[in-house]
């Protein structure tokens, strides 16, 4: 069972200030003991602000890899791309520009299903291992209880022989990072923004909460979880 750490802010701004700073900290860590640092990065509105103060950290960028835990299997250019995003906030600074991202190939492809084996395999290769490690990630939480694209009650909760699946949620297909390769990072951050995650949030860290109702109670990792939440989402924990 995991054990759940949880740290608030008393605003979005604050609790993007302080994410950003939490994450290179932890680049930096991993830069002191290894070659590279590799890290999986969440999409949706809640961590944008934190991109954008991420990608002026005064980080070794050029040693850093960045992957997606998610993505909506729609063109690159799409407003609903979790690429697009990153390209908007994180790197569109001078030295964040400076990272590796290998996103996740999408329509170019003739099915979610390929892009998701290809991203496997883009994975594999990057690491260095058939079931990759990642030095970090960073996870959203939405209101039903989902994180990457792992929703409720879907096939994809009971799939643990995959590094990255093709889920669906919202009426879009999507391709995620498998629980049990998310739960396998060296360190997990959920970051939990507004009013409409309280919840989702109290169930998450409920040890009695079913899985199905709440994937994010799939993630379950050897070391504790850091949640990071302002103070509308933890009102009343």
């Amino acid at each position: 069972m995991s054990i759940y750490k949880l740290e608030k802010s008393i605003n979005q701004e604050v609790l993007a200030k302080k994410a950003s700073e939490i994450i290179a900290t932890n680049i930096d860590l991993v830069l002191d003991q290894k070659e590279r640092c590799r890290i999986a990065l969440s999409g949706g509105k809640t961590p944008t602000e934190t991109y954008k103060f991420l990608g002026q950290e005064h980080l070794a960028w050029d040693r850093v890899d960045v992957m997606l835990g998610d993505e909506r299997w729609v063109d690159s250019n799409n407003e609903l791309s979790n690429t697009k995003m990153l390209y908007k906030t994180l790197f569109d600074s001078n030295f964040s520009s400076k990272a590796t991202f290998h996103p996740i190939i999408t329509t170019e492809l003739s099915s979610p299903q390929q892009s998701a084996d290809a991203y496997e395999k883009q994975l594999i290769n990057v690491c260095g291992s058939n079931f990759p490690v990642l030095d970090l990630i960073l996870l959203g939480l939405g209101d039903d209880g989902h994180t990457a694209s792992l929703f409720p009650y879907s096939d994809s909760l009971n799939v643990q022989d995959k590094l990255v699946l093709v889920g669906k949620g919202k009426g879009t297909d999507r391709i995620t990072l498998s629980a049990p390769l998310i739960s396998s990072a060296n360190k997990v951050i959920f970051l939990v923004s507004g009013a409409s995650k309280q919840n989702a949030l109290k169930r998450l860290i409920d040890p009695l909460e079913n899985y199905q109702r709440t994937p994010a109670k799939l993630i379950n990792t050897k070391n504790e979880i850091l949640i990071l939440a302002d103070e509308e989402a933890s009102r009343f924990i």
